[in-house]
């Protein structure tokens, strides 16, 4: 570990800046996952576009359908490709706790960064905030790494800005993925903002998140390497320039990027994200692959529309 359990907010907030992508995990025809593709495609994020850290074995990385072994092997895999030059935080989340604290207690052996844990899908409980905070305060008991939560929909429920703002005070909490509403999170960067780094996966909202409520993170999900290549890298330079206080050349750079957006957003089959998304990096010169089951493949149609838009969005290859 490079820092002690009660550094870990100080550190977050020195070192967890700019951008951070989630990773989706490419696949080999047979199924098993591509390692040498997952090392290709993290050294071009890192080398070619500057990407600052990884969010790894996540939702994009199908962790549902994902043995214990091969989510310990990710984790393993995403700190020797990134060789230091980039950080690391692995999603433990499960809805077995014993897992939640193995993968945890693995993450911090072979030398990831930070952990982030989903909140749990709860049963029977109406009156969830207790049940929540013992969930998150039992997890950092028993670790010392650096904990973000993350609330999104999929939970059947969203944790309240006042809820997370208690979270916070945990000694190892550093961070939130808050996939809520523009009002909630902004509230909770005002309650909670000098305890935790707050941030959603919203690229449309990056840019005015810098502006308006002082974010230094993107925490993340796949524009980072959807809307960039080695030579277009706009992204990250309106992410540069807003960090640097020339608004009006980030905002011009930022509406740039609309033609690409609308072209990865309008092809994308409603049930069929990580296919749709591997596709397009395949087009990139990445690796993708195919999806796991239950995920569905796209079909031959989908790729078609998809190829076709994204030969005309203007994305410099």
């Amino acid at each position: 570990m490079k820092y002690k359990k009660n550094e870990a907010k100080d550190y977050s907030r020195e070192h967890m800046k700019g951008i951070w992508a989630a990773a989706l995990n490419p696949m080999l025809p047979d199924g098993s996952i591509d390692e040498a593709g997952m090392r290709n495609n993290i050294r071009h994020w890192v080398d070619d576009l500057a990407i600052r850290g990884l969010f790894i074995a996540g939702k994009q990385g199908e962790f549902f359908s994902m043995s214990l072994e091969e989510r310990k092997r990710n984790f393993e895999l995403a700190v020797e490709a990134v060789d230091g030059k980039a950080g690391t935080i692995m999603s433990c989340s499960d809805q077995n706790f014993d897992t939640v604290i193995e993968l945890a207690k693995h993450a911090q052996d072979v030398g990831a960064d930070y952990i982030v844990v989903h909140a749990p899908m709860l049963h029977f409980i109406h009156d969830r905030d207790d049940t929540i905070y013992n969930y998150y305060k039992t997890i950092c008991d028993q670790v010392d790494i650096g904990i973000a939560m993350w609330s999104h929909p999929d939970s059947g429920y969203l944790m309240s800005p006042e809820l997370c703002a208690r979270i916070a005070d945990l000694p190892n909490i550093m961070a939130i993925k808050y996939s809520v509403p523009r009002d909630m999170y902004a509230q909770l960067t005002e309650q909670a903002g000098e305890k935790i780094l707050v941030s959603t996966a919203s690229e449309d909202e990056w840019f005015d998140n810098i502006v308006e409520l002082g974010w230094q993170l993107y925490l993340c999900s796949s524009p980072p390497y959807l809307l960039q290549t080695k030579n277009d890298r706009r992204m990250h330079d309106y992410t540069e320039l807003a960090f640097a206080g020339r608004i009006d050349e980030a905002r011009k750079l930022r509406d740039s990027l609309d033609p690409v957006r609308n072209a990865l957003k309008s092809t994308r089959p409603g049930g069929k994200p990580q296919a749709h998304q591997k596709y397009w990096q395949e087009l990139l010169g990445q690796a993708g692959g195919p999806v796991r089951a239950p995920l569905l493949q796209l079909m031959d149609e989908e790729r078609a529309e998809t190829k076709a838009a994204f030969e005309t969005c203007g994305l410099k290859l």
